[in-house]
């Protein structure tokens, strides 16, 4: 690819499969909150996506603060005009770490999307905030989002998409990848979107994409799908509902310390 700024993150990012460990070892918030500074990070949890905001982000409050973390704070948003008010954003401009938890993307995205909040967020992921997303928050990530699909075969019109934050860009995320069996629908997705890597991440796993290069955490693997090279795609042939024919399609398997070039779409030694 000629165009060096694509795929590629604009902030570091810590996307996870879901169903993180929260009460063990916590391997993989522990990285996000290393990243962020440690135990000085200052934190925001951001649990607009569920529909039990305070419980879960209460969940999170404790399990960064048992990794030391004092400065933790939740925001309650729960419409666009929430998204406006300037104590939240104050939290947002202090912050070394968000933290986007699970629940429905859309709904993250249809009180977030274009907000001074979003605005805030993108800006601030340019000067070294360190953005995480379990679940859903983890589907919010790319600039293609899955919303919802079919996990049973690769038909055309499957697999619902839509916008997304658009912190990283190149990429289609989908979570709890091999524990709901979603290679499926994942596959669908690439057969439209070609040009775009498909990322499947298990359950207590993590992608941290720095720049263009990302690397794997956790107890599962990350399934990456590449159809860019495919020897033929006849998804502009079939009717809607109908299964596509894919080939050439290449797939990476790669579990803790795997490490890919999102740019040349190839991995990298193991570390």
């Amino acid at each position: 690819m000629s165009d060096s700024s694509w795929p590629a993150a604009e902030a570091r990012l810590v996307i996870i499969g879901g169903a993180e460990d929260r009460t063990g070892e916590r391997r993989v918030l522990r990285e996000f909150v290393r990243m962020s500074g440690g135990e000085a990070a200052r934190l925001v949890i951001v649990p607009v996506g569920s529909s039990f905001p305070d419980e879960v982000g209460r969940e999170y409050e404790e399990a960064f603060r048992a990794l030391g973390v004092s400065e933790v704070a939740r925001l309650a948003i729960d419409s666009r005009e929430h998204a406006k008010k300037s104590d939240m954003l104050a939290l947002v401009e202090r912050a070394t770490g968000v933290f986007f938890t699970g629940g429905d993307q859309m709904r993250i995205m249809s009180v977030l999307g274009g907000t001074p909040f979003d605005t805030l967020l993108h800006r601030r992921s340019t000067d070294g905030l360190v953005i995480g997303g379990t679940s859903a928050g983890a589907a919010i990530m790319s600039a293609t989002m899955i919303v919802s699909g079919d996990t049973s075969a690769v038909r055309l019109g499957a697999v619902q998409t839509g916008p997304g934050m658009e912190f990283l860009r190149g990429v289609i995320i989908d979570q709890h990848f091999a524990q709901r069996g979603r290679i499926a629908r994942l596959l669908a997705v690439v057969a439209q979107f070609p040009h775009e890597l498909g990322m499947g991440i298990d359950e207590n796993t993590a992608v941290v994409v720095e720049g263009h290069t990302c690397r794997v955490i956790g107890s599962g693997s990350v399934t990456i799908l590449d159809a860019g090279a495919g020897t033929f795609n006849d998804a502009l042939d079939v009717g809607p509902g109908a299964c596509i024919a894919l080939g050439g399609v290449t797939l990476h398997s790669l579990p803790e310390g795997c490490r890919f070039d999102l740019l040349e779409r190839v991995p990298l030694a193991r570390s």
